[in-house]
Parts: structure tokens; C-alpha cells; sequence
């Protein structure tokens, strides 16, 4: 079973998986939860309610904000468990079939949504770009680009101690 630590990782996944992209996750958990208004005005100002925001709406951002959170700590926390690259693999997959799916989830502004870069508010370059570059990293990780066999350059470090491998029985 290939470990992060037998094989040549590439640092540019570390930082994006563990570091910049559940920032990034737990930026847009804030805003859906904690500044609706602004999330929705930033998502599609004409639909945007003026007047308040319906509980219906609330429930969704919340849940939304959930989901965010869910996001963030997964990544964050399930990777840095482990390195065990099959787990990272099962994980990056499942990542990049939400991103898949996140990208769909703006089709209802308009399909320009997904290349009119000039149009873009700070929303859509996190809804469109910044998915597209997550993709973009998991797809490469899978496809193992940045990811090789044990070699000189490989991710050990010689004063770290060497966690126990628990498998779960089932």
C-alpha cells in the first residue's frame, strides 16, 4: 500500500488540499451563514430579496454554511490523518465529483457564467474559478501528476515518528 511518505508528493497539493482550500471553504461557510444578504446579492443581485431574507432561504444559506464547514474539515482533518494515498485518492475523487456538481449548481445565471471572466464578482470567482483550479489540482493528483515513486525528493522526514496504520475490520 503506497504512503504519502514513500512516494514523491508534489508540495503544491499539500498547501492547496490542507491549507488554501478549506480557508477558502470555511470563507464561503461565513457568508452563507453569517452574511446571507451579501451571498445572495453576490450570487444573482436580481433574484436577491430586497425586502428580507424568507426563512426558507435562511434554512438553505444555514445548511449551505454546513456543507462549507463539512467541506473544510474533511479536507483539512481526513488528509492530514492519514498517508495513506488510497485514502487520499478515495477522498480527492469525491472532491472533484462535488466540484463537478458545484459547477453545474450556476448554470441557472446564465451559461456566460463559466468563461465571462470580465463579468465576475468576487462570488463567481470563487463558484467558477477557484473550482475550476480545485478540479483542475484533483484531477491532476489522480491522474498522478506530481506523484511518484519513492525517490530523493520523496516527502520523509527522518526525525518524524512513524504513525501505526489502523484498518478498520468489516
Amino acid at each position: 500500500m503506497a504512503r504519502l511518505h514513500d512516494a514523491q508528493v508534489a508540495s503544491v497539493y499539500k498547501y492547496f488540499f490542507l491549507i488554501i482550500e478549506p480557508i477558502s471553504a470555511l470563507t464561503g461557510a461565513y457568508y452563507s451563514f453569517y452574511q446571507p444578504q451579501t451571498y445572495l446579492d453576490l450570487t444573482h443581485a436580481n433574484s436577491s430579496p430586497k425586502q428580507g431574507i424568507p426563512t426558507s432561504t435562511q434554512v438553505v444559506l444555514a445548511q449551505l454554511a454546513n456543507l462549507y464547514f463539512l467541506f473544510a474539515i474533511n479536507e483539512a482533518l481526513v488528509l492530514r490523518s492519514t498517508t495513506d494515498l488510497k485514502v487520499w485518492r478515495a477522498v480527492t475523487f469525491c472532491l472533484l465529483i462535488a466540484d463537478i456538481g458545484h459547477l453545474y449548481s450556476v448554470k441557472a445565471v446564465g451559461w456566460r457564467i463559466y468563461w465571462d471572466v470580465f463579468d465576475w464578482n468576487a462570488i463567481d470567482w470563487g463558484n467558477v474559478f477557484f473550482v475550476y483550479v480545485g478540479a483542475s489540482m484533483r484531477l491532476s493528483f489522480l491522474l498522478g501528476f506530481g506523484v511518484g515513486p519513492p525517490g530523493q525528493q520523496a516527502i520523509r522526514r527522518s526525525n518524524r515518528r512513524k504513525r501505526p496504520s489502523v484498518r478498520l475490520k468489516g
